[in-house]
This record gives structure tokens, sequence and C-alpha cells, in this order.
């Protein structure tokens, strides 16, 4: 059973155009759970103060604090939330439809985060990336997920899960970086039916990449 909601508000060290950051925001609030955000201004250099690297010693975000337990990385974070808080549906317990969901956990960390994630910190950030490397990878990859996504719902399945929120955000504001998704069906469906969700909360675009006209 899912505890019940904390007592006191989740933290959520965040920067507001953080991919990163809005999935944790995004699953905080489909869970109704109470939360504040603290916002870390990277380009002051907030992320590098001795008070923030006591926090997350990368330097990253997002960070949560949950009564005294701190914890960073969206992905840990999604798996700690859903394992503490929601019910057994976000994060399956069965052997395929755990690894259905790790799969996506581990394309949130690589593809997407090289791909179209790296392309749109090149274009809304100024990131010294390789951008053209950075579409790639991210085209490469649409052409693979947009087959899977012709034969199911969600994800890893039939149900909404954690898989679904590490991906979505960065492959929503993929045009950002300068990735169409005119030629993915599957995948604009697919960003519809987790954009319907009860709750659903959009991270804020930017007049970037193909948005820029």
């Amino acid at each position: 059973m899912p505890a019940a909601k904390p007592t006191q508000p989740i933290r959520l060290f965040t920067s507001l155009l953080s991919g990163h950051g809005h999935r944790v925001r995004l699953f905080l609030t489909l869970l109704d759970l109470p939360f504040e955000i603290v916002e870390v201004d990277m380009k002051a250099g907030g992320n590098r103060t001795p008070e923030y690297l006591a926090l997350n010693p990368f330097g990253q975000v997002p960070t949560i604090q949950d009564g005294d337990i701190t914890l960073f990385d969206s992905s840990a974070i999604l798996v700690y939330l859903a394992k503490r808080y929601a019910d057994a549906s976000w994060l399956p317990q069965d052997p395929l439809g755990a690894a259905a969901v790790q799969r996506w956990l581990s394309l949130a960390a690589g593809q997407i985060a090289y791909g179209p994630c790296a392309a749109r910190l090149v274009t809304v950030f100024g990131a010294p990336c390789d951008h053209e490397t950075a579409k790639r990878i991210a085209i490469k990859l649409f052409d693979v997920l947009d087959r899977e996504l012709a034969g199911k719902p969600f994800a890893a399945g039939e149900h909404v899960t954690i898989a679904d929120i590490a991906a979505h955000t960065y492959i929503a504001h993929a045009p950002e970086g300068g990735v169409s998704l005119d030629a993915y069906p599957n995948i604009r469906a697919w960003l519809r039916r987790v954009e319907a969700l009860p709750r659903f909360i959009p991270m804020a675009s930017t007049k970037a990449g193909l948005l820029a006209a």
C-alpha cells in the first residue's frame, strides 16, 4: 500500500525550464502531493553554491527533500515517489512490466538525453553540444519509438507508468531543439494521451528552434 501523503510539502529544487525537473514536478502534480518549488538560478550559479552542493554534489537539478530524505536524479526520484506514494500501476512489479519501465528509464538517460534534450540545450541555453549529432540521435530514436507506439497506448503498455513521465517532456519539446515531430503520428498521439491525464501540467515553451519564427 502507498504511504499517506506527506504532512509537510515536499521541497523540489529545480529550474522551471529544466525538462528533468519538469518530470518530477509533473509526477508530484499527477499524484496530487503537496510540494513547493525552490527555484535554482542555474545562470547565476545557484547550483554551484556550497549549500546546494551539500544537497546534490553533482550540482544538477532536480533534487527533492521529503522530510529527512534528500534525493537527486530525476529517474531515481520518480521511482521513489512511485514506490512510496503511488499505486502499483505506476511502477509494475511483474518481471515484464518492470523491465518495460526500466527500458524507458534507460532511454531517458540515454538517447533522449543525448538526442532531443541535448538539441534543446543548444538552442535554448547555448550549451556547447554538437547540435547536428543531437538531432541525428533524436531522429533515429523517434523513428524507432513511432513504430513501437503504433501498437500500444502508453510507453510500457496499456497503462500509464513513470516511463511516460520520464520520456514525455523532452520529446514534447523536441521542436525547440530543431527536431520536428510532424513525421511521427504515433508519438504525437502518445503525447496527447499523456497530456490528457488529470492534473497534467506542461512545461513552459521557449521561442527556440522550430518555434523561433
